[in-house]
């Protein structure tokens, strides 16, 4: 799916870029990943981090404390980000994104 999309239809978050490069960090030197996960985050723009999607991931935050669902303060971060734009958020870890309400999903290796 991603080699059939144009530079311009596909964007990452800030957070998703910060969580990536922590993966990146913890690998090995010599890991042949580091290269490919390098070019990739190269390769599209950084959306950045809003006031509104801070707003947004308090009140998601506050709602999955609360009814005993809660995803992490990075994924969570992730999912207002996305809410907030109005954007699809694309993961294979629909399971997890599916307890954020109002949050579209796409799963582009199901």
């Amino acid at each position: 799916m991603l080699l059939a999309l144009e530079k311009n239809e596909v964007a990452i978050s800030a957070v998703t870029r910060a969580e990536m490069r922590y993966g990146l960090a913890l690998l090995q030197p010599g890991d042949k990943r580091r290269r490919l996960v390098d070019l990739l985050l190269n390769e599209f723009p950084v959306l950045a981090w809003t006031r509104e999607a801070a707003d947004r991931y308090g009140e998601i935050a506050a709602h999955l404390h609360q009814t005993g669902q809660p995803i992490g303060a990075m994924d969570t971060q992730i999912a207002a980000h996305a809410l907030v734009l109005g954007l699809p958020l694309v993961t294979h870890n629909t399971r997890h994104f599916m307890r954020v309400p109002g949050l579209k999903l796409q799963d582009w290796l199901a």
